[in-house]
């Protein structure tokens, strides 16, 4: 529900973050306590994905009021947002290319 939520966020609202980045919301762990949750972004179509990070990290407490305005009547406490870099796409990226340039050299 939370990660639902957060990509409808910034999927509507993310232009107050970058013009031209797509934000996108991979996964989210919550703590057992519901105080904290882990949520990890890709961005795309940016060149400066740790600016725009960090841009999204000082909103925090903005980001969570408008996460608690949307799911105030299903969870009785909005969790603490830490925001971090999901990276996975790249990494498959990577390997595939090296994958590729492999495959090349070997015909």
């Amino acid at each position: 529900m939370i990660q639902k939520d957060l990509g409808e966020i910034f999927q509507k609202e993310g232009m107050m973050f970058s013009a031209s980045a797509l934000i996108t919301v991979t996964k989210v762990y919550v703590s057992r306590d519901l105080s904290v949750a882990k949520v990890y972004l890709s961005l795309f179509t940016t060149g400066k994905k740790e600016t725009l990070l960090e841009t999204i990290r000082l909103n925090s407490k903005d980001i969570r009021f408008r996460l608690g305005q949307r799911i105030k009547h299903q969870l009785r406490v909005v969790p603490d947002l830490q925001f971090f870099m999901d990276d996975s796409l790249d990494y498959i990226e990577k390997i595939e290319k090296l994958l590729g340039n492999d495959e090349q050299h070997q015909k």
